[in-house]
């Protein structure tokens, strides 16, 4: 038989790959390398012995089948920690894939800002770290897989995200750690994950020696909970608590896990006391955790919480030119009608991961047909898109809405009464009349009590000047929008 050779071991993972799910992959099948074949012993190279352990007894006969499929004649696989000292060094060890101590998802560059990443050190109590230093290829970014698409330089900046923007590249250039921890929040598709994603390739590009982990909460939890089962809770706290930059991705899904939320708590305290950076991310702020304990919220909260609103109309349609721009060097032959970005930027306004895919369905379309995308194509196209954009609000939902909002009555809204603390919330509601619903400005004038068109361009005027400069008009317009919208 012809010796395995480590092409045969790529061989072996690609057809695992279909096998046990990306995920898997990603985090169990990936990061193991090979090291030798002798006498139907098969030698692989894990990260940690508990690593090891869990592979050969949920995937041990997947991977043996596959070798065999390969015409190896396997009869036993061999785990064999990473770094142990019997190692001997081969290609792979000069050029491997990034891989996390305890339960990784290696992260291999597509096209990106950065090469390749290394094999990061075995976080086993036994082993020492050894991490390849001095260049972009010993960076140890270990935990969930980096999205090559996600950097700061296809991030597109407007007034609803600048801030978020300003503080995530602060925090990536590094220097004395600021604010911390960094702490985004907003609904779906609003950009959270793209800033995390971009500050960890910009800190694996600029400083290669950071041991930076970037993970969700989910697989914080569930490392957590693997790591009890299997006795194995130093592995896990030296892991957790010996990086240099921790990030949580979707921090709320810890809420209301008890034992989960004890060693957060207990992992951020370390890390902080070690001036160690941390950036999490969450669907809202820390407060409206409900079942986050309050020591949690207020670890939070010790550091810069940044909001990410809502895309406006303008970051839409700069999100959107800029897909184009890419999209036109993958179809070179295809046009875009004037008119049709500005339209889906209009339409589609919560989401901008459903905009973005509103987009690429469009030139999949246009270039199996081989058609211009135009105006009848788009609506035709995205039918059920438009359609589940369409929420109707009604004039009546919303006074009722900013009436319980400011806590008065429905019937001072849309009486004559001009106190400040009745007249600004109708003024509110006016506003969100005229952007959120199709009525016209005398329609909405007579359901407000009768009033005069020009009376409603005033008050729409008014929160136009005041949510510019008043944050509280801002966040509030903001917090009804989405309520409205839900």
């Amino acid at each position: 038989m012809e010796q395995m050779t480590e092409e045969t071991w790529d061989k072996v993972q690609g057809a695992l790959r279909q096998q046990v799910g990306e995920n898997n992959y990603q985090t169990w099948i990936q990061p193991i390398s090979f090291r030798s074949c002798e006498e139907g012993v098969v030698r692989l190279c894990v990260p940690t012995s508990f690593f090891g352990t869990w592979v050969n007894r949920n995937f041990g006969d997947a991977i043996l089948i596959s070798l065999h499929q390969q015409g190896e004649e396997a009869s036993r696989l061999v785990f064999e920690v990473a770094n142990s000292a019997s190692r001997a060094p081969s290609a792979r060890d000069r050029a491997p894939v990034a891989a996390a101590a305890a339960a990784p998802a290696a992260i291999r560059s597509a096209p990106a800002p950065a090469p390749a990443s290394a094999m990061a050190a075995a976080a086993a109590p036994d082993a020492a770290p050894a991490r390849p230093r001095g260049s972009l290829n010993g960076t140890d970014v270990h935990g969930a897989a980096l999205d090559a698409r996600y950097t700061f330089d296809t991030f597109v900046v407007g007034k609803p995200n600048e801030l978020a923007h300003a503080a995530a590249r602060r925090v990536a250039e590094g220097g004395p750690v600021t604010f911390n921890p960094l702490f985004l929040y907003g609904g779906v598709g609003l950009g959270k994950t793209h800033l995390m994603h971009a500050i960890a390739w910009h800190m694996r590009q600029q400083q290669p020696d950071l041991n930076i982990l970037f993970l969700s909460a989910e697989q914080f939890m569930y490392r957590f909970v693997q790591a009890l089962r299997e006795k194995q809770m130093m592995d896990f706290k030296q892991l957790f608590r010996s990086v240099d930059v921790l990030m949580v991705d979707d921090v709320q899904f810890i809420a209301g896990k008890d034992s989960t939320q004890e060693e957060f708590f207990h992992t951020f305290n370390a890390l902080v006391d070690q001036n160690k950076q941390i950036v999490i991310s969450g669907d809202r702020t820390p407060t409206e955790m409900s079942d986050m304990e309050n020591r949690i919220v207020s670890r939070l909260q010790s550091g810069l919480v940044v909001d990410l609103h809502p895309t406006d109309y303008e970051l839409r349609l700069g999100i959107l030119q800029q897909k184009v721009e890419a999209y036109a060097e993958q179809y070179p032959q295809l046009s875009i009608e004037n008119g049709v970005l500005e339209f889906l930027a209009h339409r589609i306004s919560t989401n901008v991961r459903v905009l973005e895919g509103a987009l690429m369905r469009l030139f999949a379309m246009a270039s199996l047909v081989g058609r211009k995308i135009d105006m009848a194509m788009t609506q035709d196209c995205l039918a059920d898109i438009l359609r589940a954009s369409e929420r109707k609000v009604s004039i009546d939902e919303i006074q009722r809405r900013v009436a319980e909002h400011y806590n008065i009555r429905l019937s001072e809204m849309i009486g004559p009464t001009r106190v400040r603390t009745v007249a600004r919330p109708r003024q509110i509601a006016m506003y969100l009349c005229k952007y959120m619903t199709t009525r016209s400005l005398p329609e909405i004038g007579r359901r407000f009590g009768g009033r005069d068109h020009t009376t409603i361009m005033h008050g729409v005027k008014r929160i136009e000047e005041l949510k510019e400069k008043d944050t509280q008009i801002a966040d509030d317009l903001e917090l009804l929008r989405r309520s409205l919208e839900a």
